[in-house]
């Protein structure tokens, strides 16, 4: 199998980083690229882009973040804000003695590429975010609450938030079948089921798979995750308003870094009314707290990087290659 092939290429260190050992899968040389994926995933997801971009002169590295793969995974939620994860990413730099990088990330990859773009503008050459915006921090309400309003209870963000309510509504599955659930998901709305329904019961497994992953691909996932559990991955949720009492020094900041946003146009709640992502994208306030904005919507769902991967692929070289016009073609 191709993927298999380019995975065997692939090298890998546990770096210790930040007072934790970060995995990281990297290949090529050249600039780097620093590649950080979403919930649930694992470098792996990148798996398309790693090839790409070691093929085109760069040297890419995508770690499993703190709490997935064979990262470590500190117990507490509180250890799992944007300011320990950033400090992770920093460290990473530092490893490699890079003084910058470019970075891309998907879902809470591009939340945590946004606040490493925010803290610290001198380390991040450019920024690709995949499906996730930069959202002003309200002044007044944490952002649960906000997501509860909106949403109602029965939203992921608000499921995930008790320790111990969605591991246990997961462990009556497979791990195969969770991956199945959320990676192949083509839910518009945004996530959330019916009153008195688990998430991960009301998500649907297809029965037949997308030409864009196969079965094998999706066992790397289940067997990491079976490895290493899903309390790491849920505690990002769990400190979601913790970062905000964090993030009070930078209220009403803007994220100078060249950006350029990427979305699917079937992602969840892309349409979504008046707080969907479009609208917000088009609201004239996304650009305004990010000056340095190009947005690019392409035809797919939410883990894009993995159902468009040569479209994905050749959007992030053609921003990136902006910076280094001596790049290889």
């Amino acid at each position: 199998m191709e993927h298999l092939e380019m995975v065997s290429e692939v090298k890998h260190q546990r770096i210790k980083a930040n007072g934790i050992w970060i995995h990281v899968a990297e290949k090529g040389t050249g600039p780097l690229v620093l590649l950080l994926h979403g919930f649930p995933e694992l470098w792996y997801a990148w798996r398309h882009q790693i090839n790409h971009l070691a093929q085109h002169g760069y040297h890419a590295v995508a770690p499993d973040l703190r709490g997935y793969g064979d990262s470590d995974s500190p117990i507490d939620p509180s250890s799992y804000t944007f300011h320990h994860v950033v400090g992770d990413l920093i460290a990473l730099l530092d490893h490699f003695g890079e003084q910058q990088a470019f970075v891309v990330g998907s879902d809470w990859g591009a939340n945590i590429g946004w606040h490493l773009s925010l803290f610290r503008p001198d380390r991040v050459k450019g920024f690709v975010a995949l499906g996730v915006p930069y959202h002003p921090r309200s002044p007044t309400t944490k952002p649960v609450e906000i997501i509860r309003n909106f949403f109602g209870d029965q939203s992921h963000v608000c499921q995930f938030q008790e320790p111990g309510r969605a591991e246990r509504a997961f462990a009556r599955y497979d791990y195969l079948t969770v991956m199945k659930k959320f990676i192949l998901m083509t839910c518009r709305d945004f996530l959330a089921s019916p009153p008195g329904m688990e998430l991960i019961d009301f998500l649907s497994t297809p029965s037949v798979l997308p030409s864009w992953i196969t079965e094998e691909e999706l066992t790397f996932f289940a067997d990491k995750f079976q490895e290493s559990g899903f309390t790491g991955p849920l505690n990002y949720y769990r400190a979601m308003d913790l970062n905000w009492e964090l993030l009070a020094p930078w209220q009403g900041s803007k994220i100078t870094v060249p950006t350029k946003f990427i979305a699917g146009n079937k992602d969840m709640a892309f349409d979504f009314e008046t707080a969907g992502t479009k609208a917000f994208v088009e609201s004239g306030l996304f650009k305004s707290l990010v000056p340095n904005l190009e947005v690019v919507i392409i035809d797919g769902h939410h883990f894009i990087h993995q159902e468009k991967a040569q479209e994905v692929s050749d959007e992030i070289l053609s921003f990136i290659r902006k910076f280094l016009p001596n790049a290889s073609i």
